[in-house]
């Protein structure tokens, strides 16, 4: 007998919130209600040609967020675009970069994607629109795949080039002699999905595009820069900060909406005690479940590789129970042949495909269509890459469902529990510290390899003299006797930076298992002394390897391929000394800092712990350097805060209350939690009181410090209110943190620290659905 049957999506979603194991999971129900285009007609230049190929493709008129943007890029005017996920923002930069090419078919346009996958899709954008234009235009992508005999073509004769910045930076900017008509030509630089240049990576982008933007001075050219974002907290302020310009910013966004439901589901609680939770990854399966058995298109997106795979087996196998459409279930992930992941592309637009179970590769702009449901298992660690998914579902004028199921990490408690973070606000901003020390560096000399740099040349702050003459110092450039500085080493520069970390030095990972050893990756030195350690279990897309050798003078790990029960993880002892400070001001309870440290971190033993279940199965010492690093760190002290408390107490208050401070600053700032180290110190040496440190944990930092200090009272405001929200009863790793010890209250701890360090009291937890409110 079949189970499934065609139904609406409003009516598998009215059935599932009658569930009550369902429905009392749901922790806040929004509707947004449906709004209507507002447009533009046509601009009165644009090429007839064009015109009809945007009408032959359905297009009878403009959006008016596109309208602004093109016209601005007629007028030789910078911009920035930020409007949510399918409101047509690709048109803001292929019209004008048509409109180029039609009026002068020597012009060149440069497209910068974060991912190759994205790149090939515009790829394919552009060609079908200017061939229902009837104008012959060479656009191709050129990044790792693209076949040497093609290279040279796209070199000389590609009118838009599509790449991404790693291959800018290694490959195009270091051979320009090459690309001269490009550099020459150039009208257009497309940067898309800006929000993804963020941190280290976001950085280094920057820097690449000081030096593109100098080659291009150099041969004469001006370009307009295009760029895309999704929503985040300041987009004109990180466009300015990559592009070094002032960019308008248009976010007045124009695409009509269908009626769109957002959920926000916790998973029940199993045992109060510990706070331990259903997983979210069957929790999730269970939501999506009655939209495929409906007919109802359908993407799961999962946070790691693994997590896909365990999504995709289980939807299948509970299809394949109940006899439902097995087979039109797809994965898709990194690791996947780009054919395959084309197929499931077409399959997904053409509905052949019913579900997909993705990581954020499909986030971004790949074109998949319109489906009807999203369901999110675990937080994708930001609010712009939240709605990017959710945005994947009610592409159509149709009404859609969004599910955001929460994990049991602090980080998605903290989100869960605070829907106006979601829909109310977009407070996160994307940081970014293009002057860096170590990343400038870096940069100055691959620019000094490109082009000698003239006396008192501007490169990023200021006149990169001093900064030469440091280089020089090295023998890597010399000043000639007309003052020009130039590259006088043999070594290639770009190919010593990776544009993924701020130190140069990385470990390379060897896997020795086939007949002829590959490079497996490579990872940074403060990440190999607990990834690839001696004996460390190291896990490489959802394959493991085990670490026979770490050769760290050489900087290389040997591993080879195995199939265990377990993995490892290493502790790591961190000791912290502040070396200066930038600001302080007094807080309540204490004092808020912000300056530089030395961080010190000793790896001294391994635990094996089960999947599954993270049983303890064995241990093992690890012998390696230790190693330092120089950051910047925000602080806070609790000398007023910390009067009258037990030393015991005040030891697990300051370890509980700083998780909660850390997982809510990763929140705030949209970075990756492990991008912030915690220190706690129940009598810090240098500050002579209780102290909670938050460091960056790269070289020198890149702002993030600097922001927390300055949003000191709603990170401590953050913190508590995840502690209330949390349904444990003493503390759990949802909120303060693993419990050490079963008979200490840790949650009541941090919660009274919070409260002295400024915090309002605690406020009634909640007990089961919230009332649902529509928008």
């Amino acid at each position: 007998m079949r189970t499934y049957a065609p139904a609406d999506t409003d009516a598998v979603l009215a059935r599932l919130l009658q569930e009550p194991s369902l429905a009392t999971a749901v922790i806040h129900h929004e509707v947004i209600p449906p709004r209507a285009a507002e447009t533009a007609p046509f601009p009165a230049w644009l090429d007839p040609r064009i015109e009809r190929g945007l009408r032959s493709r359905g297009i009878e008129s403009l959006y008016t967020h596109q309208a602004a943007a093109i016209e601005s890029v007629r007028s030789g005017e910078d911009v920035v675009v930020v409007t949510p996920t399918a409101s047509g923002k690709t048109l803001c930069y292929t019209v004008p970069v048509l409109q180029a090419l039609a009026d002068d078919p020597s012009a060149r346009a440069l497209f910068l994607f974060p991912t190759k996958a994205l790149g090939q899709d515009q790829v394919a954008e552009l060609s079908l629109l200017a061939q229902a234009s009837d104008l012959p235009i060479s656009a191709a992508t050129y990044d790792g795949d693209t076949p040497a005999p093609i290279r040279s073509a796209i070199r000389t004769a590609g009118q838009v080039v599509v790449t991404n910045p790693d291959m800018l930076h290694s490959a195009i900017l270091p051979h320009h002699t090459k690309w001269f008509q490009l550099f020459e030509q150039v009208r257009v630089i497309v940067i898309d999905e800006l929000h993804t240049y963020r941190g280290v990576f976001g950085s280094h982008v920057a820097n690449v595009l000081r030096r593109l933007l100098r080659l291009c001075r150099h041969y004469g050219s001006n370009p307009v820069i295009v760029c895309a974002s999704a929503t985040i907290g300041n987009p004109a302020e990180l466009a300015a900060q990559l592009t070094g310009r002032s960019p308008r910013l248009i976010d007045r966004n124009g695409a009509p909406r269908g009626q769109r439901h957002v959920l926000l589901v916790n998973p029940p609680i199993l045992d109060p005690a510990t706070g331990a939770r259903t997983s979210a990854l069957s929790h999730a399966q269970r939501w999506a479940l009655p939209f495929l058995r409906a007919g109802r298109q359908t993407i799961v997106f999962g946070r790691a590789r693994t997590s896909v795979e365990i999504l995709l087996t289980g939807l299948r196998e509970s299809l394949r129970e109940h006899l439902g459409p097995r087979s039109r279930i797809r994965g898709y992930r990194g690791g996947y042949l780009p054919t395959e992941r084309r197929s499931i592309e077409r399959g997904l637009r053409d509905g052949e495909i019913l579900g997909v179970v993705s990581t954020n590769a499909l986030e971004l702009g790949v074109d998949i269509g319109s489906l009807d449901v999203a369901v999110l298992a675990g937080y994708p660690g930001s609010v712009a890459g939240t709605w990017q998914q959710l945005g994947r579902a009610g592409r159509r004028l149709e009404p859609s469902v969004g599910i955001l199921v929460a994990s049991a990490s602090p980080v998605d408690q903290y989100v869960i529990h605070h829907p106006e973070f979601l829909l109310q606000r977009s407070p996160e901003e994307a940081r970014i510290d293009p002057d860096n020390l170590h990343v400038l560096i870096a940069h100055i000399r691959c620019a000094a390899f490109e082009r000698p740099f003239e006396p008192g040349e501007v490169f990023g702050p200021g006149p990169a003299d001093e900064l030469l003459a440091f280089i020089g110092e090295e023998g890597q450039v010399r000043q000639a006797s007309d003052g020009r500085w130039y590259w006088s080493s043999e070594n290639f520069p770009a190919s010593e930076v990776s544009l993924r970390a701020a130190a140069p030095e990385n470990v390379v990972i060897i896997d020795t298992t086939p007949d002829r050893p590959r490079v497996l990756g490579e990872v940074d030195l403060f990440a190999a002394q607990v990834l690839v350690h001696e004996r460390a279990i190291y896990i490489h897309e959802s394959v493991q390897y085990y670490v026979d050798r770490l050769e760290w003078g050489e900087r290389k790990a040997y591993v080879h391929r195995v199939d265990v029960d377990h993995y490892t993880y290493a502790n790591r002892a961190v000791t912290l000394k502040p070396l200066d400070v930038f600001a302080e001001a007094p807080a309540a309870g204490g004092r808020r800092v912000h300056g530089e440290v030395m961080v010190a971190s000793l790896v001294t033993l391994f635990k094996k712990l089960k999947f599954g279940t993270d049983e303890n199965v064995g241990w093992g010492p690890i012998d390696l350097p230790e190693l330092e690093l120089q950051t910047t760190a925000y602080w806070v002290t609790a000398e007023a805060a910390a009067v009258g408390w037990r030393r015991d107490d005040l030891d697990v208050a300051l370890v509980g209350a700083g998780r909660a401070l850390q997982a809510v600053a990763a929140v705030l700032l949209m970075v990756d939690p492990r991008d912030l180290g915690l220190v706690s110190q129940v009598r810090s040496p240098h500050q002579e009181s209780p102290t909670i440190y938050l460091y960056e944990a790269m070289p020198g930092g890149v702002g993030l410090s600097e922001r927390l200090f300055a949003r000191h009272d709603e990170l401590v405001a953050g913190a508590a209110g995840l502690i209330d929200a949390c349904s444990c009863e003493s503390g759990c790793p949802a909120c303060t943190g693993p419990r050490l010890d079963p008979l200490v209250d840790a949650k009541a701890l941090a919660r009274r620290l919070l409260t002295a360090l400024g915090a309002s009291g605690p406020a009634a937890a909640a007990a089961g659905p919230r009332t649902a409110r529509v928008a």
